[in-house]
């Protein structure tokens, strides 16, 4: 069930991007969480262990549970991905204080590893994106 979309192709290229970082790995060896990412339009279920990417399955997943979600517009994700991101469309918080993405759930485990969520999210920047 792939999305054919330019944002929903970059979050799908997380795994394979992490797995190429290993001082990302590294940085959230300690991580273990269930987490929803993407866009508004489209989400994915993830599982990170041990700093890895477990499992990623497109949302939504019937009774499946996670700790936190982190989601923001297409247009958001595509300004973000830009090689140098405007100001305020270059940070994760930055884009929730605008009101382009939202943050919602249990955000302890998120807040706890955000050096981590940020660079992770980050990957598709160095791979082009949303382009």
């Amino acid at each position: 069930m792939k999305k054919s979309d330019p944002v929903s192709s970059a979050f799908e290229q997380l795994p394979t991007l992490l797995e190429r970082d290993a001082a990302l790995i590294q940085r959230g060896r300690l991580l273990d969480v269930d987490c929803l990412l993407g866009s508004t339009e489209h989400s994915y279920h993830v599982a990170i262990r041990a700093g890895r990417i477990a499992d990623m399955v497109p949302a939504p997943v019937l009774m499946r549970s996670w700790t936190f979600g982190y989601r923001a517009t297409p247009e958001a994700w595509t300004a973000f991905w830009q090689p140098m991101p405007k100001a305020g469309w270059h940070d994760l918080l930055s884009l929730t204080k605008r009101g382009a993405a939202t943050l919602d759930g249990d955000i302890k485990p998120f807040m706890t590893h955000l050096q981590y969520f940020k660079d992770l999210l980050a990957l598709p920047r160095g791979a082009g994106g949303a382009a």
